[in-house]
């Protein structure tokens, strides 16, 4: 498919954030299961043909071609891994502006959700939108995960895998280790069309219940902390973590409350006992003023600072949370429906 330049108008596409619901940590353990809410926060982006490729995203003060810049490396990489992929569908490809803004953070200050991810799946989705190919959810989330692999990247990709179906979804992680190798032995083309071995369900709630997402302000625990923490996960966190997470989506297809509820707090006491570094006292202060109230909170994510989130199944509790919050210096992020 032949593609002309043109220099018309701007191509629109945008990219949410995320959070983890349950199964952090257990995730990164291949075959086990997470579950992740997508956070509607969005990165944007806009693109369309030129001379010569031109990237600016609002986190820096100039922009850059395809030469290697550090800090716009993470968009490159994966500029040229839709390339490539186009290329093999037999589109050919023209240089472009893109412009991202959007920064998922306030005062410099990340809130946690998942820029990173955001960024590169918008890439993705505002690429094969310019050159009017169509591509499944499933291939934006293997794109994504293999820019990250091919980077080093350790995390488990539920992040990617639910900012590309933009939906709650139930994840089951894939066997990182054995795809790397396969990225290094094998053609891009039969890495794409393999089977990794990882699962996307997306959740539907049966019920009405309230998602919240409070912020700390504070950023969330280094990788060297993150490592430390992983080196605490046993037989016994795992087993606990996949029960947790299997009741909570049996009750979110169910639309039973209690066995949310009870899940989701189990959740978060497994992880304050996994490590103590997970918790820092602004987290333990959102969870905290959840008690007492007909709704359930725990950390989100890495743990140590960044955002906690809270499922309310009352709309006066919501309000009364909301503003135990506010008291305490934790921003409502983000409110919207499980």
């Amino acid at each position: 498919m032949k593609i002309t330049v043109n220099n018309t108008d701007f191509v629109e596409e945008k990219a949410c954030g995320k959070l983890y619901i349950a199964g952090e940590y257990a995730i990164l353990t291949p075959g086990l299961t997470a579950i992740v809410k997508n956070v509607n926060i969005y990165m944007n982006a806009q693109i369309r043909f030129s001379e010569k490729y031109k990237i600016y995203s609002d986190m820096y003060n100039y922009s850059v071609s395809l030469e290697h810049d550090e800090n716009y490396s993470l968009i490159q990489e994966t500029v040229n891994v839709v390339n490539k992929y186009l290329h093999i569908k037999s589109i050919d490809t023209k240089p472009f502006e893109l412009n991202i803004t959007g920064k998922m953070e306030k005062e410099g200050k990340k809130y946690g959700i998942g820029s990173s991810g955001s960024v590169v799946i918008l890439t993705i989705k505002a690429m094969v939108r310019l050159h009017k190919y169509c591509i499944s959810k499933d291939t934006i989330f293997k794109l994504a995960a293999y820019v990250l692999l091919k980077r080093g990247d350790n995390g488990s990709m539920g992040d990617l895998a639910c900012i590309a179906y933009e939906e709650l979804v139930a994840y089951i992680s894939f066997d990182r280790e054995k795809i790397k190798e396969k990225i290094e032995n094998e053609t891009f083309e039969k890495v794409i069309n393999s089977d990794w071995g990882y699962k996307i369900e997306v959740l539907k709630c049966k019920h009405d219940y309230e998602f919240l997402v409070g912020w700390t302000g504070k950023p969330a625990i280094s990788k060297d902390m993150i490592n430390n923490v992983k080196k605490s996960i046993n037989k016994d966190f795992l087993e606990k973590s996949d029960e947790n997470v299997k009741n909570i989506i049996k009750g979110i297809k169910s639309g039973n409350k209690e066995l949310i509820k009870e899940a989701v707090i189990k959740s978060g006491d497994l992880l304050k006992n996994l490590d103590s570094s997970i918790y820092s006292n602004e987290l333990t202060e959102l969870v905290n003023a959840a008690k007492e109230l007909d709704m359930c909170a725990k950390s989100s994510g890495a743990g140590g600072g960044d955002c906690g989130i809270a499922i309310s199944f009352n709309k006066n509790d919501t309000k009364t949370v909301i503003e135990k919050w506010e008291k305490k210096g934790i921003v409502l992020l983000y409110r919207g429906r499980l």
